[in-house]
């Protein structure tokens, strides 16, 4: 809120200043100012530690520290801090959080470098490698924040829709950042021998490999005589990969998404809903969440008790949470759906694609999120707010945890389906 922090020089709005600083540390992308014309270099700035920190997570950063002040750890601290990664890994651990930290500067410093040969071109040296730092660190920690509007207001890429360097470039970072540490941890350690890998990284690369291909594939198909038509071949098609991978959940578009097609609008909602992979820069339910639901489906149809994949068992308790982040997510888009088509007369695809957006920390909107009411504003927050935190845990942190009695009720039949 500090007036430096406009290029006006004017103190921005409470609202405004908070809702900025919550889609920044929790690495969403929606914006209420246009963030090229309306902060200055200061705010600008401030944003970027905010997307840096959001995108390492809070309690890697804080357990970096916890390292570095006290070197003595118990199994109790141990066991907490390998929770707030998503990792069972209690060994070294000291030694993950230091090649999660080193691992991020390694690819965010390489993608600027590859950044800045396009955008020294375009906007010079100095210039070009600020915009080329503060896009490389956006695409790593999948915010989706750019500088790009100081023309045209909320263009993102679309100025750059057949720039190669930054497409290819903004999607490897997006790819990478959405994996998940421990992901790229488990490959260096087993040397890239993927049949080596546990049962988490093989889950993930495959689900996000398919719904890298697949995406692909169908915006290719439903957008190549809309947005596509008069693009080259070749351009086409890097703009449907990259409308495949932005929803995984960075933020950025090359094409217009206020005229994408209906069928294009739910598949990436689609996408924006399952978003990247658990211990990651992404949101969303999650890779695994769904490969567990789909697992345990295919397999009951097939009468199966148990789910077997890469000869390995998942258990039942994981399709519990599975179905638990699944409903929750959905429960919170439906509700702040509801509020936003109310409050603001909001077309419902608008609604939709706003919410399932800042639920799932992706950033991607149809342009209105500047026109909304506070109350909606507010909802928003509160929607990337837990898409950031995690919904389970947000409920939990709630919920009073209560002790259930040694009691167990008759069982009777119900009729389902």
């Amino acid at each position: 809120m500090l007036p430096v922090s406009t290029k006006s020089g004017e103190m921005p709005s409470i609202l405004t200043a908070m809702f900025t600083s919550v889609s920044a540390s929790c690495v969403t992308g929606l914006i209420a100012q246009n963030t090229a014309t309306y902060w200055s270099l200061f705010g600008q700035i401030v944003i970027l530690v905010l997307i840096q920190l959001g995108g390492l997570g809070y309690m890697t950063i804080a357990t970096f520290f916890y390292r570095l002040v006290i070197r003595k750890k118990g199994l109790r601290e141990k066991v907490i801090m390998a929770e707030t990664i998503n990792t069972t890994r209690l060994n070294n651990f000291s030694g993950l959080i230091k090649k999660i930290i080193l691992g991020t500067f390694l690819f965010e410093g390489i993608g600027a470098a590859l950044l800045s040969i396009s955008f020294i071109k375009h906007f010079g040296v100095a210039k070009g490698i600020y915009f080329a730092v503060f896009h490389s660190i956006s695409a790593f920690c999948n915010a989706g924040f750019d500088l790009l509007g100081e023309n045209t207001p909320f263009v993102s890429l679309m100025d750059f829709s057949g720039d190669y360097i930054v497409i290819l470039t903004i999607s490897a970072l997006i790819i990478i950042g959405s994996l998940g540490f421990l992901v790229w941890d488990d490959i260096t350690v087993k040397h890239f021998r993927l049949k080596n890998l546990n049962l988490h990284s093989k889950i993930v690369l495959l689900v996000s490999g398919v719904l890298l291909i697949l995406g692909t594939v169908l915006f290719f198909i439903f957008e190549y005589n809309n947005l596509l038509k008069d693009m080259p071949f070749g351009q086409k098609l890097l703009n449907a990969f990259f409308a495949s991978v932005t929803p995984r959940t960075a933020g950025f578009n090359s094409i217009d998404m206020a005229t994408l097609s209906p069928s294009s609008v739910l598949l990436t909602l689609f996408l924006m809903f399952i978003g990247g992979s658990s211990g990651s820069t992404a949101g969303g339910v999650k890779t695994t969440s769904i490969f567990v639901i789909v697992a345990f489906a295919f397999s009951t149809i097939r009468g199966n008790d148990e789910v077997a994949v890469f000869g390995k068992t998942i258990k039942t308790e994981f399709l519990k949470k599975a179905i638990l982040i699944i409903t929750i997510n959905m429960a919170l888009i439906i509700a702040a759906t509801l509020i936003i088509c109310s409050v603001d007369n909001v077309p419902l695809s608008n609604a939709l694609l706003e919410t399932v957006s800042a639920m799932s920390t992706v950033g991607l909107t149809a342009g209105v999120t500047t026109t909304l009411s506070a109350a909606s504003k507010v909802v928003l927050m509160f929607l990337m707010f837990c898409g950031r935190v995690g919904s389970v845990s947000f409920a939990s942190a709630l919920l009073e945890k209560r002790v259930n009695p040694p009691i167990s009720y008759p069982a009777e039949s119900i009729t389902v389906g």
